[in-house]
């Protein structure tokens, strides 16, 4: 009996394989050729799942912002349950710092996703774009339940912070990826905003003892 074939699955083989090249060497290197020595299928049935490349741009694309949204999703588990809402924003930005492999090729392929949308009209960024957003709103939700819950200040707006945290991470990223900071000195910066957004509870001073 011939063996069942899962083409999501496949498809994902496939999408692996253009990040790990993409992630080395350039997304310009990652032809379909190319991509399915490394994936170890024929070109033919990389063609057959994907008609051109552009296809396969825009599926990698989703790939890996699934990728993305598994990897906060773990870390915001793993923050408790249920998890504070600082603990659930700082799980989404310690995962946009480049500090392990898996993270650094994320980075170095989302870099260049953003200069081929840039220079090819013909390719659109979407895909990651919408997670962002998703991302974005995630934070701004998170923020709104602190206030709601006394733990931040209420003259702060909660969607213009989140976006500039999302800023914030996004070029801490760069620079960490760049070598110009550790990813634990991006950690420290984010600790740093989160400690100004969300402060600590002050001990209440003990009343003085009437004499």
């Amino acid at each position: 009996m011939p063996k069942r074939v899962d083409h999501e699955e496949r498809r994902q083989q496939i999408a692996g394989a253009l990040v790990r090249i993409a992630g080395t060497r350039g997304l310009q290197a990652a032809g379909m050729r190319e991509v399915a020595a490394e994936a170890g299928v024929s070109l033919r049935l990389v063609q057959h799942y994907f008609g051109t490349k552009e296809q396969l741009l825009l599926f990698t694309a989703q790939y890996l912002g699934k990728q993305l949204g598994e990897r906060v999703r773990a870390r915001v588990r793993a923050a408790g349950t249920p998890p504070a809402p600082r603990a659930v924003i700082q799980a989404i930005l310690t995962e946009a710092l480049p500090s392990d492999e898996e993270s650094r090729i994320f980075h170095i392929v989302w870099a260049s996703y953003a200069v081929l949308a840039l220079t090819d009209p013909a390719f659109a960024m979407q895909p990651l774009i919408r997670n962002s957003d998703v991302v974005e709103d995630v934070i701004f939700h998170q923020l709104q339940a602190a206030q709601q819950a006394g733990q931040m200040p209420l003259h702060l707006d909660a969607r213009t912070e989140a976006t500039s945290l999302m800023a914030i991470s996004a070029g801490l990223g760069t620079s960490v990826m760049a070598g110009q900071r550790s990813p634990e000195d991006g950690l420290g910066i984010i600790r740093y905003h989160l400690d100004r957004l969300l402060p600590a509870p002050q001990p209440v001073a003990p009343a003085p003892v009437s004499s």
